[in-house]
């Protein structure tokens, strides 16, 4: 079908109610067993959401549980330290999300005496939720009739309905929405919005979906119609990502090792890391890093040896980070390209919350036989 019209049977109400108890059905008896879909608490169930994007669920269980022992109530994350609050975030990825999570728990304690808004309009307004996460919280909690579009639902609905356009698109991407709130019952939307999303994650997946398996298979035109319903969504292909070489300084000084914390705009942000950064066409990296150290805190090292090299994927990009070991040689140390800056002891760094691709070198000393502490204390 085209992105101006709609499957026939989606217009037919007693159509629509077939769909519904069959989907029902199945989730009833197949849906997993997640411990967010344990509890009615609304700062749970939000928590999970922010969780959940951009994180496969046997991630996210465990940082959802640990974050929930740490941080039981709304109103004990919105009083915790920032630093704490990334720190547990640690090794998630998408560091933005704990930050705005931390700043909505705050104006919900401010401004809604400690409750959700139990409106899509109200947690719309809420940093961190967008449209569909605005949308699973409103059907999900309060049972308001929005349909919720993540990935495994826009997958779905495209193959259901014979969607032979992108999704992304805006007017596509609008149609579909029109589908879903057509397909939410009177009552029970949370239900059907998490069937729809079972139903992506579990039967129609990316690749050999489980046609055979699906509840809903009759109601489905790419299985119907085509050869190979895989062949939806329509995949455009992706722009290539740039690749960075990346420096970082393991800087020693008087038995300490110095680490800067990222600025709070930008990827990353309030992390703290190995200082250094990308390199420049024309320089070496033992260069690159010289510069780099010298913008950013406004001091002389001798750079050494390579100790660690790691590739890391970022969303829009991706790096090859080469670690050297290095000695302060000069200079007043100052927070120019950074927010700040601490000499620690080796075994403070377990205090502090640092992105992935500094802990991977952290593990690349160590299958070398090399801790950090050996590092800085060497002479």
């Amino acid at each position: 079908m085209s992105a101006g019209s709609t499957a026939d049977w989606i217009q037919d109400s007693r159509q629509r109610s077939a769909f519904r108890r069959r989907l029902l059905a199945w989730y009833g008896k197949n849906q997993r067993d997640l411990p967010w879909r344990r509890t009615a608490d609304p700062y749970a169930v939000w928590l999970s959401e922010i969780m959940l994007q951009q994180t496969r669920v046997e991630t996210a269980r465990g940082y959802y549980e640990r974050f929930l022992q740490r941080f039981p109530t709304v109103t004990d994350l919105a009083v915790a330290d920032e630093a704490d609050v990334l720190k547990l975030w640690e090794g998630l990825g998408y560091y933005s999300r704990a930050r705005n999570l931390h700043r909505a728990a705050q104006t919900i304690v401010e401004r809604h005496d400690g409750d959700l808004p139990d409106s899509y309009e109200g947690l719309i307004r809420l940093p961190g939720i967008g449209p569909y996460t605005a949308a699973a919280l409103s059907s999900i909690l309060f049972d308001r009739p929005h349909p919720a579009l993540d990935g495994n639902v826009m997958r779905a609905l495209s193959r259901l309905l014979r969607v032979e356009e992108d999704p992304r698109r805006a007017s596509v991407r609008a149609e579909m929405v029109r589908a879903g709130e057509a397909l939410m019952p009177r009552t029970g939307t949370g239900d059907l919005n998490q069937a729809l999303i079972e139903l992506g994650a579990k039967v129609c997946t990316p690749r050999q979906p489980g046609c055979g398996s699906c509840p809903v298979a009759n109601w489905c035109r790419a299985y119907n119609e085509l050869e190979d319903p895989s062949v939806l969504p329509v995949r455009v292909p992706r722009k290539k990502r740039p690749h960075l070489q990346v420096t970082a300084g393991i800087i020693r000084r008087r038995g300490k090792v110095l680490i800067a914390q990222r600025p709070a705009g930008g990827m990353l942000a309030g992390l703290w890391e190995f200082p250094g950064g990308k390199q420049e066409p024309g320089e070496s990296l033992v260069e690159c890093l010289r510069r780099e150290i010298g913008e950013e805190l406004g001091i002389l090292i001798d750079v050494e040896e390579e100790v660690a090299c790691v590739d890391h994927e970022f969303t829009h990009l991706s790096i090859t980070l080469h670690a050297f070991s290095a000695r302060y040689r000069s200079g007043r140390v100052r927070a120019i390209g950074c927010s700040a800056f601490e000499w620690i002891d080796t075994d403070r760094l377990q205090q502090f919350a640092i992105p992935r691709a500094d802990h991977r070198v952290l593990e690349e000393l160590a299958v070398a036989g090399t801790s950090l502490a050996a590092l800085i204390n060497r002479e």
